[in-house]
């Protein structure tokens, strides 16, 4: 195990489940995570092999012999016949038979209906009443002369679900990890190993579990297709539901007026509706007009009668068109139908996850390490809802007067649910606070700066905050707007209209078109992480021209996708000299520990190939650490500090031959970095 894996352990005893093992138990069950790993919690939540092993072995033979396949709903019915009883794992849902009085369960894999359920089971577990809720139950048979009477008897149902916890106890055991262990903590209980996600892309993964922990908070997000962005809401808790954006009716989803019988909202934590996008789609309007009222004053009217609600509120949906066709031609909230692409709907919107930030789902992408049993991560998000983090933020960073009461509470809502998620033991740093607010207010923007487009009456507003401590403002801007000023600023976002104030006086934030610049000068480059359009030709590309000798200084110039690095970096080096002139370039780097042999084949093979191109290759090892700085030095009079090296790209699938990142740097998401371009003096 690692050393986080085993803190975790130490920590989080009978809590937390190694995440390979659903895989490993799952077969062909068509079952969500949840369940699980509810069973692997009961026998795996250990970090003993032997254990593990036996434990996989029990919740395999309960899928056996309990789980029920649809195929195999007649085999299910023969044994409780024969037997008399037995327990099965199903979907069960229960509706009130209003002639009769009595309330009745059908199963969905079982295939049987109309079986007699206990009130004081319903009074317990009231979602059975709604969409169903995957249960363990024990049922009977009973020979009886009534053709129209049921023989199905439940004599026992239990939801699949952690019955209790211990606050105290994790509030107390988040105090032992720090800010990064516990977020890689997370994305491990989410199923991701979080060594190929960097620190951005980890905070949107974990913004989706917001509307399980936040009361009434909504959630979009829009995207490419295979980003994983339904699952949260389908797999990983019992408290959520995934509905397909267009099979919901209004008394499905708020209340039948003509028996008062409450929907989705009064049962559920979150609402999640899937394959929300689409021009063609033709919603109910009524529908839309009481969603418009529900996401912004939490109630709905059931005739003259008001009621309320608590469920968050998620859409998510896929893009057609590439990030800056968007900005151009249309909104980031173009592919909506058009009901809900009306400014009052989306101005109800708390956070826009870009999708186009978030990879499309590998298998190198999931975890085998430990993390927590969802269902107990569950239980602990519900558990949070009851807090208010909202203003944690205020004693250091107000925000600016520019922002309106519908923005800041989007602002403040995303901030309590990150908190809650982060630092749910209330022990954050000024510099965490900050970072988390930050976030939480481009995510708004976000959604502002499109209404802009949409709806020419909004006004232009300067999100940001002042620091209490040092008497500065700082205003914030999403990556899109650094990345695309040619095509963002539209509207009352136009240029003429932007705020002055500097986004930090001593950072410039490198905005991609203006790498293609021919005059060379002194700079500092910032770039954010999941930053596109970048490539070696764009950053070096102009201060190798007319190089003859250069030196590079990376000690991390090891493993395979290291070395590939290095033979990108030397075919921007031949693409930038002269055909008739011969380059010298030479690397400075460590010798790799355990695969030296394989690393010094790369450099042997990189050597032999850019050979004819006109490029003499070398290298050396320098084991000494002194070799730590990383840096390139040309003969034309220029050193270009790099604090990542030639690794400023987030991991790809390398081994995918038709994948457009992996042909073209351009469309690959960058890492967060700074280079910094000096000139050297002779």
């Amino acid at each position: 195990m690692s050393e986080l894996d085993q803190k975790i352990n130490e920590h989080f005893s009978g809590l937390v489940v190694r995440k390979d093992l659903v895989k490993i138990v799952k077969g062909n069950a068509i079952v969500p995570t949840y369940v699980l790993e509810y069973l692997l919690g009961q026998y795996c939540a250990t970090s003993e092999e032997a254990s593990i092993k036996t434990g996989i072995e029990t919740v395999k033979e309960i899928l056996r012999k309990h789980y029920v396949h649809r195929n195999e709903a007649g085999l299910v019915k023969s044994i409780i016949k024969e037997k008399g009883r037995h327990k099965v794992i199903d979907k069960i849902s229960v509706d009130l038979n209003d002639a009769a009085g009595t309330y009745e369960a059908s199963f969905s894999n079982l295939g049987i209906r109309r079986v007699l359920v206990a009130a004081d089971t319903i009074k317990k577990h009231p979602k059975l009443l709604v969409s169903g809720v995957w249960c363990i139950a024990e049922l009977e048979y009973e020979n009886i002369d009534d053709p129209k009477a049921c023989p199905w008897v439940m004599e026992s149902i239990k939801p699949i679900q952690l019955s209790h916890f211990d606050l105290d106890g994790y509030l107390a055991a988040r105090k032992k990890f720090t800010t990064d262990e516990w977020i890689d903590l997370l994305m491990q209980s989410i199923g991701f190993n979080p060594e190929l996600f960097g620190k951005r892309s980890k905070l949107f993964q974990l913004v989706r579990l917001i509307p399980y922990c936040e009361r009434n908070y909504n959630l979009i997000e829009l995207g490419p297709k295979g980003t994983g962005k339904s699952h949260i809401y389908s797999e990983f808790s019992p408290h959520g539901i995934l509905i397909s954006g267009g099979e919901v009716t209004v008394p499905k989803l708020f209340v039948n007026n003509s028996n008062g019988k409450l929907g989705l909202v009064g049962y559920w934590d979150a609402v999640a509706f899937d394959e929300f996008a689409g021009k063609k789609k033709k919603p109910n309007k009524a529908l839309v007009d009481i969603m418009k009222n529900y996401m912004a004053n939490k109630t709905f009217s059931r005739g003259v009668e008001t009621l309320g609600a608590e469920a968050s509120m998620v859409f998510v949906g896929n893009t057609q068109n590439p990030l800056p066709y968007m900005l151009k031609h249309t909104d980031l909230f173009d592919e909506l139908p058009e009901v809900y692409h009306d400014s009052a709907f989306l101005d109800r919107l708390h956070f826009y996850i870009p999708g186009w930030e978030v990879d499309i789902i590998r298998g190198e992408m999931f975890s085998d390490g430990y993390g927590f049993v969802v269902d107990y991560l569950a239980e602990i998000l519900r558990t949070m809802r009851t807090h208010d983090f909202s203003l944690f933020y205020s004693e250091h960073f107000p925000l600016l007067s520019d922002i309106s009461t519908r923005d800041r509470d989007a602002i403040t809502k995303t901030f309590s649910g990150l908190m809650k998620i982060l630092f749910p033991h209330q022990e954050a740093t000024k510099e965490e606070i900050e970072e988390v607010l930050k976030f939480a207010i481009e995510g708004r923007k976000r959604i502002k700066d499109q209404l802009m487009r949409i709806d020419p009456t909004y006004e232009h507003v300067k999100f940001g905050y002042k620091d209490r401590g040092q008497d500065k403002t700082t205003l914030v801007k999403t990556l899109e707007e650094q990345q695309y000023p040619q095509y963002y600023y539209q509207g009352n976002n136009a240029p003429d209209n932007k705020p002055e104030v500097p986004e930090s006086p001593s950072v410039i934030t490198f905005p991609v078109v203006e790498v293609k610049e021919e005059v060379l000068k002194e700079k500092h480059l910032v770039f954010q992480e999941n930053q596109r359009g970048i490539s070696y030709d764009k950053l070096f590309g102009p201060y190798l021209k007319g190089v003859r000798q250069l030196t590079i200084t990376d000690p991390y110039i090891r493993i395979f996708f290291q070395a590939r690095n290095m033979m990108e970096f030397l075919e921007t080096v031949v693409k930038y000299k002269s055909e008739d002139d011969v380059v010298d370039v030479h690397l400075i780097t460590v010798e790799d520990e355990f695969k030296g042999d394989a690393q010094k084949n790369f450099l042997q093979q990189m050597q032999m190939s850019v050979q004819a191109a006109g490029v003499r290759f070398s290298w050396e090892f320098n084991n000494t650490g002194s070799a730590h700085a990383r840096h390139i030095v040309t003969d034309n009079g220029w050193k270009i500090l790099l604090d990542r090296g030639l690794d400023i790209f987030q991991h790809y699938d390398m081994n995918e031959t038709f994948s457009i990142n992996n042909r073209m740097q351009e469309f690959r998401g960058c890492k967060a970095f700074e280079a910094t371009f000096l000139p050297v003096k002779d």
